[in-house]
């Protein structure tokens, strides 16, 4: 096949190598050369003047919610809202029910990924059965060719030798554990960080050891069965630490953290669900910890753990609300606005926290590179914005970013060059050069 070749014109190429002003050829769903390209007959070009184009970005931890939960979110939806944030790969959490424990449980979230995914869809399975911990693991061979790793996510691995057998049969099978660190025993009936805001409301709260414990727990084992460990969501200096002390051992070890811990603290909490999450937003110190681990490479990776809920899920308060908050279609806006236009880290960083970093860890590939699928996301930096959850494409609207002014709308994002989100704006850019 020889189709015609579409030029994205006239933008700022954004990758973590660095920012240039080019142009992106795409025929038959792969990037035929980045940079400079000459339109020639029988081309379509796309006037992407004032624009920037950049590797379509990766979630590596969502929840789509489907099968079981489709009343929260569905693998459509879900997936749409991905395209709406400029992500053209998410990797969803195996919460459902059926749980993906097995080749035939597996079977039934593949398929529905296949029919009704918009973005490329690659799921984790669990590290035991049924989500339940104990002692019983998945089969890590069988299910290694279907899955981009494994994980618990919703709950930590409480038995240490059940950690060692999953990292052992992880490794073995050669895919990633992927860790959500939490002690269930240090829990206590806690819903939001153990600091002052808890205190003067009285709320119950969660101790960061609950987390970080975990977490240096694991990286012992990765240490001792040479593992790939990622660690989910870190919200606390503590596991920061751990994971700056893991690498500087050389151990496999990798973690990410989520906008939300990113730009918010207790201190900003309210009595509303919208600010109910696992783990929980903590401390302004334990925020500038995270901060400066992604300045200096000990954080990778930001995920958006995005956990839509139905709305009245969602409306009970912070004690009564479950946990859990969406983020794929404001997550790059905020990262921008508040990290990158504020001399935080620059674009190039943030295309590696969100795009490449994400890739490479999880031998996802791609990348804004000739011979790669066209995977691609177009933004406006400067469109500004207020964030409204009713424009949303995901079920879930809960989030505390709700009336924020951002910079950075997606404009169009291609899956294999093919659009799965355009705001409409490029269609009228488009031309034939004459044959």
């Amino acid at each position: 096949m020889n189709g015609t070749r579409t030029i994205f014109a006239g933008a700022v190429l954004a990758t973590a190598e660095g920012c240039r002003n080019g142009s992106v050829a795409v025929r038959d769903g792969i990037i035929e050369s980045v940079g400079d390209v000459t339109p020639q007959a029988g081309d379509r070009v796309v006037d992407c003047s004032g624009l920037c184009i950049m590797p379509g970005l990766v979630d590596i931890h969502v929840h789509l919610r489907e099968p079981g939960y489709e009343y929260k979110e569905t693998i459509a939806s879900g997936t749409a809202a991905a395209a709406h944030g400029g992500y053209t790969t998410v990797c969803p959490m195996p919460n459902l029910n059926p749980v993906p424990d097995s080749l035939q449980t597996l079977g039934v979230q593949l398929d529905i990924i296949a029919r009704t995914a918009a973005v490329r869809t690659v799921p984790y399975a669990s590290i035991t059965l049924g989500r339940r911990g104990g002692g019983q693991t998945v089969d890590f061979d069988a299910l290694a060719p279907s899955v981009v790793g494994f994980s618990d996510d919703g709950s930590g691995v409480q038995e240490r030798e059940t950690m060692r057998r999953a990292m052992e049969g992880a490794a073995k099978a050669g895919k990633p554990i992927v860790a959500h660190c939490e002690v269930d025993e240090l829990l206590r009936g806690g819903y939001i960080h153990d600091g002052e805001y808890c205190r003067r409301h009285g709320h119950r709260g969660i101790c960061s050891e609950s987390e970080w414990a975990q977490v240096v727990r694991d990286i012992e084992l990765a240490a001792e069965t040479g593992c790939q460990y990622h660690v989910c969501h870190v919200s606390a200096a503590e596991s920061v630490e751990a994971v700056r002390r893991g690498k500087a051992a050389g151990v496999r070890v990798s973690c990410e953290t989520a906008p939300h811990y990113l730009l918010l603290c207790d201190d900003d909490l309210q009595e509303d669900g919208s600010f109910k999450m696992n783990p929980p937003l903590r401390s302004a110190s334990d925020r500038e910890a995270l901060i400066r681990g992604i300045q200096d490479g000990t954080i990778e990776v930001i995920a958006t753990d995005h956990a839509p809920h139905s709305a009245e899920e969602k409306s009970r308060g912070l004690e009564k609300s479950v946990m859990g908050i969406v983020g794929l279609e404001c997550a790059f806006a905020l990262m921008y606005t508040y990290l990158v236009k504020r001399g935080v880290i620059t674009l190039e960083k943030l295309v590696a926290l969100m795009s490449e970093n994400p890739r490479r860890i999880m031998s996802l590939g791609g990348g804004l590179r000739a011979g790669e699928p066209a995977d691609i996301a177009v933004f406006d930096l400067g469109s500004k914005y207020r964030i409204d959850p009713g424009e949303f494409l995901s079920e879930g609207k809960a989030t505390p970013f709700a009336g924020w002014d951002v910079e950075g709308a997606c404009v169009l994002t291609l899956v294999g060059g093919r659009a799965a989100y355009s705001d409409g704006r490029l269609d009228s850019e488009m031309r034939e050069i004459s044959k």
